[in-house]
């Protein structure tokens, strides 16, 4: 099937703008910037530490929010076999924006169309009793074979199915795929812990997936794609590769285990960077409040910038008086309460800070800028959520090759 050219009857999903990688950003109040070869670069690390196993790139929430588009492109280039996008109007929208590669996708309710995501030739996730049947009937319908991958709970509690609804699942589809109805490429399941390498709960859902595996071949399966790693086991734990691991977070540059090592330390660079300019700088007494609540203080004479970014561009409002900064050649920190398009930078007496300049949200952290990370310790909060939440507003210019 030719999937190259967008269906109209496939769903888009919310984006933001996108700048052309030469645009100027004179004008704008902020932008993010994508580095496409970092990417791929990442991409190509993890390929490495990965050994004989191969990639499938998690490009879900819009790819981390950095765009579902480009990075797929990217992650391919880097060498990424398969694509993971969580909800599956998302992954329709992926095949709608010409990405051709698989594509797997686990989150829809009873009743989706399933029979629009067979035609557009993703590979659907089994991870109930009920889900195999829809995927059968709709495959059916089609009058095409289903692609599918077994999702068994080895112990975290969330997606997938277990005990005897996972026994119910594995016979099920032996005998669909014995009809030609589905093809029973992969199973897969997820730690809960893997960013805690040492927790006991590693070994012991790596331990149950073998047994499922076990299980699924008396049943008369023979997947060829068993895949259990995430970001954190992909970096730490080789003996759960198996024949694919499943990184997200890392192909954007972030670690999942920042207790062991940032970003530099497993050969990583961060993708995003998020820049926004002063809107206004203006002398302030000692003693004046600042924001809403006034739960800021100038503590003396002092100058104060405008930044045009706020909780609805996804800038945390319980980052008053923590969130990280780079302005005026300083680490700086929120002064007083986020508001809904703008927080307020005390620049300090001294400041040459004028109307314009530059100040950095997110950077990188091999060049001394705030990080993900930075944010993410300053709110309790994982890094994840700082670059996933990064509104629509602010447009996104990608860097690169890709």
């Amino acid at each position: 099937m030719d999937t190259s050219t967008p269906h109209p009857a496939l769903p888009s999903v919310a984006t933001s703008s996108v700048l052309p990688t030469d645009a100027s950003t004179r004008g704008l109040s902020a932008w993010a910037d994508i580095d496409l070869d970092a990417i791929s670069d990442n991409v190509a690390q993890l390929a490495r530490l990965a050994g004989d196993a191969d990639v499938m790139a998690v490009i879900k929430g819009d790819a981390y929010g950095h765009g579902l588009a480009p990075v797929a492109r990217a992650a391919l280039a880097g060498g990424a076999t398969y694509l993971a996008i969580a909800q599956l109007s998302e992954a329709l929208a992926a095949r709608a924006a010409g990405i051709t590669a698989p594509v797997l996708t686990w989150l829809f309710p009873p009743g989706a169309d399933l029979s629009a995501a067979i035609r557009a030739d993703l590979t659907l996730s089994a991870g109930a009793p009920w889900a195999l049947t829809e995927i059968a009937a709709a495959a059916r319908e089609v009058g095409s074979t289903a692609r599918i991958h077994i999702k068994a709970d080895t112990g975290l509690g969330r997606g997938g199915a277990w005990a005897d609804d996972l026994a119910e699942v594995l016979l099920h589809a032996a005998r669909l795929e014995a009809e030609g109805v589905v093809d029973v490429e992969g199973i897969f399941s997820h730690f809960a812990c893997a960013d805690a390498p040492g927790h006991p709960t590693v070994q012991a859902q790596q331990d149950t997936f073998v047994a499922v595996l076990a299980d699924a071949q008396r049943a008369g399966l023979r997947p060829r794609l068993r895949h259990l790693s995430n970001s954190a086991a992909t970096l730490t734990n080789p003996s759960a590769r198996f024949d694919m691991v499943r990184p997200g977070v890392s192909i954007y540059g972030l670690s999942p285990v920042p207790d062991i090592g940032g970003p530099t330390h497993f050969g990583l660079r961060e993708a995003m960077r998020v820049t926004a300019r002063l809107i206004n700088v203006k002398a302030s007494a000692a003693g004046q409040g600042v924001s809403y609540g006034h739960q800021y203080t100038t503590k003396g004479e002092t100058r104060l910038g405008l930044v045009p970014l706020g909780y609805a561009d996804g800038i945390p409002r319980h980052a008053g008086n923590v969130g990280p900064v780079l302005a005026d050649g300083r680490r700086l920190t929120v002064a007083g309460r986020v508001c809904m398009d703008q927080f307020v930078l005390d620049l300090g007496p001294d400041s040459t800070a004028v109307a314009g300049d530059e100040v950095v949200l997110i950077g990188r952290e091999a060049d001394g800028e705030p990080t993900a990370q930075d944010w993410a310790a300053a709110i309790d909060t994982i890094n994840y959520e700082i670059v996933t939440r990064l509104g629509a507003r602010v447009p996104r210019r990608y860097l690169g090759a890709c």
